[in-house]
C-alpha cells in the first residue's frame, strides 16, 4: 500500500461520517458495558466479605482473633495476612495471564467471543466461591473469576469504542466505568445486608456475582459484533449492515472505507505484539499501554475500593458502620462517573485528569494529617476526625471517579490503530492487572508498616502522574480512532519520535501531514 494513504484519504474523511441515535446502538452498548458490572461487583464484594466475622472464622481464624482482641484493637496491622490478601489478589493475577489468551480470541474470533467466554468463566468462579469449603476452593474460584475479568476487560472497552461514533465515544466508553461503579455499589449494599445473615451471608455475597455474569452471557449472545471486527475477519457485507444499523443511516460510505483501509493495514501486520514495540507506536505504547494503566492503580483508589470496610473497621468503625461508610464512598464513584459521562466529550480528557489530580493530592495529604494526629497506638478516632476522614475519602473517590477511573480505560482504548488494537488492549489489561494485584497484595502490609505514610506515598505518585499527563498526553476528544495517530505527529515531544521512523515501517503508512 502506498505511503500517504492514511493521511491523504483516511485523514480527510472524518467530517463525512454520519450517525443518528438508534435503540439498536443503545442495546449493543448496554450489553457491552455489562462487562464492567463483573469487574465492579468483585471489586466491591471482596473487601466486605474479608471483613465479615463468619468468613474469617471459617477460613482465617487467626485474623478473626486479632481483629476482635482488645489489645491494640484499632491498630493498623489487624488484617495484615498474606493469604487473606491472596484471596483478593489471586483474581487479578489470573486476569493478567488470561488476557493474552483473550487477545488471540478477540482478534481472530471477534469481541463477542471474548465477552461470552469471560461471562462463562466468571459464572463458574462465582458458583465455586459460593460453595467453598476450604481456602483452595476459594482461590480456584477467584482464579476463574479472574479469567472472566481478563476476557471481559480485554474485549469490552474495544467493543464500546468501536461501536461508538467519534463525537460520543467518551460518554459511550464510560458505560464500562459506570457499570463498574454500579457493580461496586450493589456489592456494598449486598454486603451490608448479608453481614446480618449468619453464618453463611458471605456465601450469598460471593454467589450473587453470577447474576451479572448471566446477564453478560445472554447479552453477548444476542448483541452484534463490531463493524471493525467483522471487517477484520473479511465479513464485509455483514460489517456494512451492522454499521448502517448502529449508525441509523445508509450513508456510511466514508466510515466504511476507513474501516476497510485500516483492516488491510491490520492484515499486513503478522506479529501485532512485535509491531506494537516499533518506534512509530512508541507514544501509544508508553502512554496507553504502560503509563495510564499503571498509574490508574497507583492513585490508591483501588486500595480504598478493595479494603474500604477493612480500613474503616481498622480505624475503629463498627462492622455495620464500616460497610455503610464504604457504601457512601462508593456512591461517590457512581455519581462521579455520571458527571464524567456527560462532560468528558465537552471539556476533554486532559482537563479532567489534571483538575481531579489536584483534588486527589489534597485529599491524600489531609487523610495522612488526620491519621498522624488522631490515630494509632490503640487510640480510636473521635467522631470529629472520623467524619472528616469519611468526607475526605468521599471527595477523593469523587475526583478519581471522573478522571483516572473512567479515563484509565477510555484513553487507552482510543489510542491504538486497528492493526495493533487487540494486542495493545491485552497489554493495557496486563499492566493494569499487574499493578492491581500488587496493590491488592501489598496494601494491608504497607498500611501496617508505613501507617499514615502510605497516603502521602499515593499523593506523591499522583503528582508524578499529573506531570505525565500534562507533558505527554495530547487531547483525544472527538477525534476518530483511526486518526488518533495524527495527534502524535503534531505533538511537541512525540513528533520527534514518530517522524524518525518513516522509512521501512510495518503496518500503518505514515500520513502526509
Amino acid at each position: 500500500m502506498a505511503v500517504g494513504i492514511v493521511g491523504g484519504e483516511r485523514g480527510k474523511r472524518a467530517h463525512l461520517y454520519e450517525h443518528k441515535f438508534t435503540y439498536y446502538f443503545a442495546f449493543t452498548c448496554i450489553v457491552g458495558a455489562l462487562g464492567g458490572s463483573l469487574f465492579g461487583y468483585d471489586l466491591g464484594v471482596s473487601g466486605g466479605v474479608t471483613s465479615m466475622d463468619d468468613f474469617l472464622k471459617e477460613f482465617f481464624p487467626k485474623v478473626y482473633s486479632r481483629k476482635n482482641s482488645h489489645l491494640n484493637e484499632t491498630d493498623y496491622c489487624k488484617y495484615d495476612d498474606q493469604v487473606l490478601t491472596l484471596f483478593t489478589s489471586s483474581l487479578y493475577i489470573s486476569a493478567l495471564v488470561m488476557t493474552f489468551f483473550a487477545s488471540y480470541l478477540t482478534r481472530s474470533k471477534g469481541r463477542k467471543a471474548s465477552i461470552i467466554v469471560g461471562a462463562l468463566s466468571f459464572l463458574a468462579g462465582a458458583i465455586l466461591n459460593a460453595a467453598a469449603k476450604n481456602i483452595a476452593m476459594l482461590i480456584i474460584g477467584r482464579v476463574l473469576l479472574g479469567g472472566g475479568i481478563g476476557f471481559g476487560n480485554q474485549a469490552v472497552p474495544l467493543y464500546l469504542s468501536e461501536m461508538a461514533p467519534a463525537k460520543n465515544r467518551g460518554a459511550v466508553n464510560q458505560l464500562f466505568q459506570f457499570t463498574t461503579c454500579a457493580g461496586i455499589l450493589v456489592a456494598n449494599l449486598v454486603n451490608y445486608f448479608t453481614n446480618k445473615i449468619h453464618p453463611h451471608g458471605w456465601r450469598i455475597s460471593l454467589g450473587l456475582a453470577g447474576v451479572p455474569a448471566v446477564l453478560m452471557l445472554i447479552g453477548g449472545i444476542l448483541c452484534a459484533e463490531t463493524p471493525n471486527s467483522l471487517v477484520e475477519q473479511g465479513r464485509l457485507d455483514e460489517a456494512r449492515k451492522v454499521l448502517e444499523k448502529v449508525r441509523g443511516t445508509k450513508n456510511v460510505d466514508a466510515e466504511f472505507e476507513d474501516l476497510k483501509e485500516a483492516s488491510e493495514e491490520a492484515r499486513a501486520v503478522k506479529s501485532p505484539f512485535r509491531t506494537l514495540l516499533k518506534r512509530k507506536y512508541r507514544p501509544q505504547l508508553i502512554i496507553g499501554a504502560l503509563g495510564i494503566p499503571a498509574f490508574q492503580q497507583l492513585t490508591g483508589n483501588n486500595s480504598i475500593l478493595f479494603y474500604a470496610p477493612v480500613i474503616f473497621q481498622s480505624l475503629g468503625f463498627g462492622a455495620n458502620a464500616a460497610l455503610f461508610s464504604s457504601f457512601i464512598t462508593n456512591g461517590a464513584l457512581l455519581v462521579a462517573t455520571v458527571i464524567s459521562m456527560f462532560l468528558v466529550d465537552k471539556f476533554g480528557r486532559r482537563k479532567f485528569f489534571l483538575e481531579a489530580g489536584f483534588e486527589m493530592i489534597c485529599c491524600m495529604i489531609i487523610t495522612a494529617a488526620v491519621l498522624a494526629v488522631d490515630f494509632g497506638h490503640g487510640k480510636e478516632l473521635g467522631k470529629g476526625p472520623s467524619a472528616v476522614l469519611v468526607v475526605v475519602i468521599f471527595l477523593f473517590v469523587l475526583a478519581y471517579g471522573r478522571s483516572w477511573g473512567p479515563l484509565g480505560w477510555l484513553v487507552p482504548s482510543e489510542l491504538f490503530p486497528l492493526e495493533i488494537r487487540s494486542a495493545a488492549q491485552s497489554m493495557v489489561v496486563c499492566v493494569n492487572m499487574i499493578f492491581t494485584a500488587l496493590v491488592a497484595q501489598l496494601f494491608l502490609m504497607s498500611l501496617c508498616h508505613l501507617k499514615y505514610g502510605i497516603f502521602l506515598l499515593f499523593g506523591g505518585l499522583i503528582v508524578v502522574m499529573s506531570f505525565f499527563v500534562f507533558f505527554l498526553l495530547p487531547e483525544t476528544k472527538k477525534v476518530p480512532i483511526e486518526e488518533i495517530y495524527l495527534l502524535f505527529e503534531k505533538h511537541w515531544f512525540w513528533k520527534n519520535v514518530v517522524t524518525n521512523d518513516q522509512n521501512g515501517s510495518e503496518g500503518t503508512p505514515v500520513a502526509n501531514v
